[in-house]
């Protein structure tokens, strides 16, 4: 019997709950009963056992209540679409119960409606409660109604309501689950921006079936084919929003994880109770060519269980053209079951094969740009290094000439020293170009930080820095937003009069955003859009736009999809 909540066992939004079409015909439904309940006993009031003036109100009232309910989905309200309509659905229905017979009355039918709302739009938990909640108040109704002189009568009806309700609850779930876990496949589906980076990619695949499981982590165990090398990859809820990199693993340390046949799919559960648990523990492998789940040996899965320090877990295995390994689906306080595993093992065949071509792609594409920074680090030397020399050495001939008294002889080592300055970066900037060396943390902040002293001695701008979130970030990804920010803070310089500025870089799990903002307290915000800096964004995905901040200053606002 499925007992997990949507809530818990599909953390997404509830949109299914909510389709606005579904909403929309369950409305109009409760409208059209209402209606019909309402001229059956207009029409022809011999129907009912017991006819007074408080029995119509309540039919009316309930008429009422339905094109209220339909008014608010109309203009939008909330309660229109929440749990709390069938729920009072319930309550209604037993007052037309209650008031016409109790336990004869033929009006216990319109208890179905409620139970398959809430079942076919929230799953099997809501549509339990409700369907226990309506039994429990129509055997109210029929015993306050005397109905222990009708009790076979009583009892066959609530048993009825019970039986149907909970295929109808189990169905329900069975819909909500298929909804769900089409709406992952496609999500895992979607490729991330591949400047991302492939680590960036799986990790965003890894945690999300994390949470498509509401289990406590996600292991993915790799082995090359050829050389024999392991590696691990390891997401649980503390890693949310960063992306984890692929860490070494001996083959002593993978064996455990490897020991399991790549054609099989692993299954282990335990009871939550402490007490007589490794009596009830369960141990299952699925043939995949075989297409049949057998039992296994309990004792290495309960090793393997203590290894991943887990009540329940499931494995399936990768195969891949260079790779092979298998992704644990690791969970403390849910317990996991076959149909968890068989669809894992669709995530895996959906989502990793694509990955892997990403990854080919990624590896050419970096081989390439290797041989040309070679290139262009050679000719970055002769083309800007070289004329800077040539300045440098031209202006220290005019310092040379100048007395010693010249009122220019400030302004002049001012500007050899900027020269020199610009001349290492130079340098530096080609041998870092053609090394291709990485620009993670700490040199993301580093050269940000050196961005804003560069601002400050030059142009006499205070420049402030602020990250939120984690800002480990794939090196290519980290290049394109210093040079966002270097465009950003170019702007600044050459077009403000402002002596203040601020880079704001906010990592989110789903979104990065970096706001660069200078003060200006006698310039409206025009309306305009950065040329370079749309460009950029646009490459990686994403938008610009300007806007107009606390007092006065100008926001450059860069958002960019993860």
């Amino acid at each position: 019997m499925p007992t997990s909540s949507v809530e818990k066992k599909y953390p997404f939004d509830s949109s299914f709950a909510s389709n606005a079409a579904d909403v929309e015909m369950v409305s109009q439904m409760r409208m059209v009963l209402a209606v019909a309940v309402l001229l059956a006993v207009s029409i022809d009031p011999s129907v009912l056992s017991i006819v007074n003036t408080f029995t119509s109100l309540v039919f009316f009232f309930y008429l009422l209540h339905s094109i209220f309910v339909y008014v608010s989905l109309l203009q939008d309200k909330p309660f229109s679409k929440s749990v709390l309509v069938h729920r009072l659905d319930v309550l209604w229905f037993a007052l037309i119960v209650f008031f016409t017979g109790g336990v004869d009355s033929f009006f216990f039918l319109l208890f179905f409606f409620p139970i398959i709302t809430s079942s076919f739009r929230w799953g099997f938990e809501e549509g339990g409660k409700v369907t226990i909640a309506s039994a429990l108040l129509f055997a109210a109704s029929g015993w306050a109604m005397e109905a222990q002189h009708d009790f076979p009568q009583l009892l066959l009806r609530t048993i009825f309501l019970l039986t149907l309700g909970y295929m109808g609850a189990y169905w329900g779930e069975s819909k909500v689950r298929l909804m769900h876990q089409l709406d992952l496949l496609r999500d895992v589906s979607k490729l991330s921006n591949p400047r991302f980076g492939v680590d960036h990619t799986i990790t965003r695949i890894l945690n999300k079936t994390r949470v498509f499981f509401n289990a406590s982590s996600c292991i993915l165990v790799m082995q090359d084919k050829d050389s024999g090398a392991c590696s691990l990859r390891s997401v649980s809820e503390a890693d949310a929003g960063s992306y984890m990199t692929a860490d070494p693993l001996s083959t002593e340390a993978a064996l455990p994880l490897m020991s399991i046949s790549q054609n099989h799919i692993l299954l282990y559960s335990r009871p939550p109770w402490p007490v007589m648990s490794s009596v009830f523990q369960e141990s299952f492998e699925y043939d995949c060519a075989g297409h049949r789940w057998n039992k296994s040996k309990v004792l290495s899965s309960k090793n393997l269980a203590e290894l991943l320090e887990a009540r329940s877990f499931i494995s399936v295995p990768l195969k891949l053209r260079r790779q092979q390994g298998r992704i644990y689906i690791i969970s403390r306080n849910e317990t996991l079951n076959k149909s968890d595993a068989l669809f894992l093992s669709h995530i895996s065949a959906q989502a990793f094969p694509v990955i892997e071509n990403m990854e080919l792609l990624d590896g050419m594409a970096s081989d390439a740009a290797s041989k040309e920074r070679q290139k262009i680090s050679l000719d970055l030397h002769d083309t800007a290094i070289q004329p800077y020399i040539g300045l440098k050495l031209g202006l220290g001939a005019i310092r040379n000439k100048a007395s010693f008294d010249n009122v220019l002889n400030s302004d002049i080592d001012r500007l050899i020293g900027m020269t020199e300055k610009v001349i290492d970066d130079l340098r530096n900037f080609a041998v870092a170009f053609k090394t291709g060396c990485d620009k993670k943390e700490p040199i993301f902040m580093s050269v940000l930080n050196q961005q804003a002293a560069r601002v400050k001695e030059f142009y006499g701008i205070d420049i402030s820095i602020a990250l939120t979130g984690n800002v480990k970030v794939s090196d290519r990804l980290a290049t394109e937003l210093l040079q966002l920010v270097h465009e950003g803070l170019s702007n600044i310089c050459k077009h403000t009069l402002a002596q203040k500025g601020l880079v704001d870089i906010q990592f989110s799990e789903t979104l990065l955003k970096i706001k660069i903002e200078n003060e200006n307290k006698t310039i409206p915000v025009i309306d305009f859009t950065p040329r370079s800096i749309s460009e950029r964004a646009a490459g990686l995905g994403g938008m610009v736009h300007v806007n107009q901040g606390q007092g006065g200053n100008t926001v450059v606002t860069v958002e960019i999809p993860v």
